[in-house]
């Protein structure tokens, strides 16, 4: 970092509107680019079944095409928000969005297995660009607008997998399934230009300096971790390649959490992360995600399988993608309605609610899967509830971090939603595979591998509601507040004193 570069701690911090100069087009521009980077994880859904033969591969090999995706992701996020806090948060999201459309024009023009992995791997690195976006908002907007928009913002993520499903079905069925990745190149230049733009480049800086071996430690180490974990069913969960990759990420993280603690600078500060709020949230925060993502993978299949199958509706891409929408369009439309609750009662009381919620969409949902309008009402349900919990995490961490650390912080939480959906995603695939029926010498998941899907989803929000429970109260989040607000006060003062070359204390000269 130049020595030239203005370092700020969290009290330098204007808390009043008045110190913000934010254009009122912040918000949806950042909305814009969160629903842009979180297509990517939902882009290729409507053609999975169809990888195998489009990039002439095998199917064990064809879902490595959305593995990349998740692990890139997982492994950007805590390090974006690291860079954003150490070099500027606007740096960092254009390029995070640059890797993205990169990444969209690789795989554009490639039918090569190899070469589509790593272009989906550049794609997935730009999720990154999802906590900047909230880190950007609490350096550039006032209080009274930062929940809200910081509710949209973290709701992108599932509002660009919900819109995603029903668009990308009707690109596959209508034209070359290579549009798909021209198109998030494009909404990615999009992104790029506005971003440059409207955002402003915040003055404010992390004192240190770049952790990159614990960088490379944490990388090591998710990867490890969440390769089995997403590749477990095809692999067996109790073979030699999963348990020594479980074992090996297990040793990783320990030795790079104890080089974590020694550090002077370290990506993440887990003395910070191991405190009761933060902890909890984030624990929570991979219920959550287990959550969402249940949904996604549940209902397509349930919309397309056949009806003699005896638990398909029989509908096609396009009318399952149209069903499955309404979770995005939900969880837009609840970000107002999270800023009255949180004002009102804190962001603890509006993770509960659409925690459950959410376990009310699931429970009810199991005797609500026998139409496609049946289907709708549990997208809308579920999708409410996703979105109050989505609006509530990013509050509940800033509140308890101080705003130096908020890209490195706001990106951990991520990464626990992120570790959230994979794990579901692998428990999913394995209770449905579990509970395949051969239909015409096929193998088709069944109304009881969906419904035991569903109870999981229901069992992991009823945990979440626990550890929520344990969170501090409105009234001491609101003390919490009011003491960073009068450390900020007091470091301006302080600053402003030296400016005028007064010493801090002493009454002015007239």
């Amino acid at each position: 970092m130049s020595q030239t570069t203005p370092v700020h701690d969290a009290a330098a911090l204007p808390r009043k509107s008045g110190g913000r100069r934010a254009s009122g087009a912040v918000v949806p521009v950042l909305a814009f680019v969160g629903i842009t980077m979180s297509v990517m994880q939902t882009l290729v859904v409507p053609v999975i079944k169809d990888l195998p033969a489009l990039l002439h591969t095998s199917p064990s090999n064809a879902p490595w095409v959305v593995t990349a995706t998740l692990l890139a992701g997982a492994v950007a996020t805590p390090i974006m928000g690291r860079l954003g806090d150490l070099f500027g948060k606007r740096r960092m999201l254009l390029a995070s969005l640059a890797v993205m459309v990169i990444g969209s024009l690789v795989s554009a023009f490639t039918d090569d297995l190899l070469i589509m992995i790593v272009g989906r791997a550049l794609q997935g690195l730009g999720l990154g660009a999802i906590p900047l976006g909230i880190a950007i908002m609490r350096d550039e907007l006032p209080r009274e607008k930062l929940g809200s928009a910081m509710a949209l913002m973290s709701s992108s993520i599932g509002i660009g997998g919900g819109l995603a499903l029903p668009a990308a079905a009707l690109v596959v069925q209508n034209t070359d399934w290579h549009a798909l990745f021209f198109g998030s190149a494009g909404f990615g230049v999009l992104a790029m230009v506005l971003t440059v733009l409207v955002i402003p480049e915040s003055s404010l800086r992390a004192p240190g300096r770049f952790d990159w071996v614990g960088a490379l430690g944490l990388a090591a180490g998710l990867v490890a971790l969440l390769l089995p974990v997403t590749k477990g069913n095809d692999w067996g969960w109790t073979s030699s390649t999963t348990l020594g990759l479980f074992g090996l990420s297990a040793v990783i993280l320990v030795l790079w959490g104890l080089m974590e603690l020694r550090s002077s600078a370290p990506l993440v500060d887990l003395r910070t992360t191991a405190r009761r709020e933060v902890l909890l949230t984030n624990l929570a925060s991979i219920m959550v995600g287990i959550s969402f993502y249940v949904i996604s993978l549940v209902l397509p299949q349930l919309l397309q399988l056949p009806r003699a199958t005896g638990a398909g509706l029989g509908q096609s891409i396009v009318v399952a993608g149209l069903a499955v929408a309404p979770l995005g369009l939900t969880m837009m439309l609840t970000a107002p309605l999270y800023a009255r609750i949180a004002e009102r009662r804190g962001p603890k009381a509006s993770l509960m609610l659409g925690m459950l919620v959410i376990a009310i969409g699931y429970g009810g949902g199991l005797g609500l899967l026998n139409a496609v309008w049946q289907t709708v009402i549990i997208s809308v349900v579920v999708g409410a509830g996703i979105g109050l919990t989505y609006s509530s995490l990013p509050s509940l961490i800033i509140a308890a971090v101080d705003a130096s650390e908020t890209g490195a912080a706001t990106g951990l939480n991520t990464l626990m939603r992120s570790i959230g959906t994979s794990a579901s995603s692998a428990v999913v695939g394995m209770i449905l595979a579990r509970t395949s029926a051969p239909v015409d010498g096929v193998l088709l998941p069944t109304m009881h591998g969906f419904r035991i899907a569903f109870m999981l989803a229901t069992a992991a929000m009823l945990v979440g509601l626990a550890l929520a429970f344990f969170l501090p109260s409105h009234r001491a989040t609101l003390a919490l507040l009011a003491a960073k607000d009068a450390e900020a006060q007091a470091a301006v003062d302080d600053r402003t004193a030296q400016a005028e070359h007064i010493q801090p204390g002493a009454p002015a000269a007239r």
